[in-house]
């Protein structure tokens, strides 16, 4: 028996979810309110409210809407459509978005217009006259507006999602900002990550069956990736490129820490690839860090690469981990930087080693459990 779903996220995981619900309730809420204050002023400025009117009663009403979609669409909906989008053909993510949307709308419309129509008559939301004016309500064209309103606002959302997924964690703003679209110096930090035994997995399963099986390796590593502040650079066959901007990668040892995320994760895996492949995913990594040259390139299809020293270099010590019968293999340039590392792990050095290609030798570590 595998552990309890729950019991498979750490801390720092449910930290992460955390902070994304928070986000996006702090988001719709801000952009409820901004609805708001804009349908009022533009009603008021025209000579529209009366004395009928009560702001208070409206606002709380509208913040409670708010509030209510932003708990809901950032815990439960937007993460269940996120995956749904990954996990399934777009068809039908789609159907199970549009049929979640709607109930999701009918439970925060329930809510604000119980709300709102209580306080009016002064009487609890059950009372038969509240309930006749709250069935009204759904035949209204304020609920039509807000309906389609929120449609837009929870695509959004997802396409935010959805956009962040396919560049990476800060890699589309930068895109879209163009802070790249002159080359630019950079230090980066490299991990090349590298599938053991991967074309005598290929020839076994056949190409079909190892695509899959590539498929699902990157798709359950990915979150390691994305807590940890990674970027994916690059996939190349059954290798992935994963690169952090210095600060993000050396914080609380996170480039140390995706290495054993992404191993813990395809663990609690192992017997769904058993069943499936009668093959489990294990795999290597080389680590080095310095500067690079990153820049736009492409003119039919645009994207962000890197050139430099430090990839040649990265992929070398990746190829070391055969040599020294090691799973994660770093040089002393990277080691001596990250000075934190995650609880448990400790730094092994290894000595000088001369790699392919490269005139001076280069100081390798690895890192083990203590």
């Amino acid at each position: 028996m595998g552990k309890p779903r729950f019991k498979r996220y750490s801390k720092r995981q449910f930290w992460f979810y955390t902070k994304r619900a928070l986000y996006i309730l702090i988001a719709w809420l801000l952009i409820s309110n901004l609805l708001f204050f804009y349908e009022f002023l533009t009603l008021y400025s025209n000579g529209i409210l009366d004395s009928n009117y009560d702001f208070s009663q409206a606002f709380w009403s509208n913040f409670i809407v708010g509030l209510t979609a932003g708990i809901i669409g950032g815990t439960l909906t937007v993460n269940l459509m996120d995956r749904w989008l990954r996990n399934n053909a777009f068809w039908k993510a789609l159907l199970y978005i549009t049929i979640t949307y709607i109930i999701g709308a009918l439970v925060v419309s329930t809510i604000g217009a119980l709300y709102y129509y209580s306080e009016e008559l002064g009487l609890p939301f059950y009372d038969p006259a509240v309930m006749e004016r709250f069935k009204a309500f759904f035949r209204t064209w304020l609920f039509i507006k807000n309906f389609v309103v929120w449609l837009f606002i929870v695509i959004g959302t997802l396409i935010v999602l959805m956009v962040n997924e396919k560049y990476g964690p800060g890699v589309f703003p930068d895109y879209l900002l163009g802070r790249y679209f002159r080359p630019k110096k950079e230090r980066r930090i490299f991990m090349f990550a590298d599938i053991k035994n991967a074309t005598g997995i290929a020839e076994a399963l056949g190409e079909k069956k190892y695509f899959n099986f590539l498929k699902d390796f990157f798709r359950d590593i990915a979150p390691a990736i994305v807590q940890s502040r990674g970027e994916v650079y690059q996939y190349v066959g059954d290798e992935i490129v994963i690169s952090w901007k210095m600060k993000h990668g050396l914080k609380g040892g996170n480039t140390v820490r995706c290495f054993y995320n992404m191993k813990r994760m395809l663990r609690y895996r192992r017997k769904r690839y058993m069943q499936r492949y009668g093959y489990f995913p294990e795999f290597k990594v080389g680590i080095h860090c310095g500067s690079v040259m990153v820049g736009e390139i492409g003119k039919i299809k645009r994207e962000i690469a890197f050139s430099g020293d430090v990839l040649n270099t990265t992929s070398r010590i990746q190829e070391q981990c055969k040599v020294y019968n090691v799973e994660i293999l770093a040089s002393e340039t990277f080691a001596d930087l990250c000075y934190t590392l995650p609880k448990g792990i400790i730094k092994k050095e290894l000595g000088d080693e001369s790699l392919r290609g490269k005139a001076e030798e280069t100081g390798l570590v690895t890192y083990v459990r203590a």
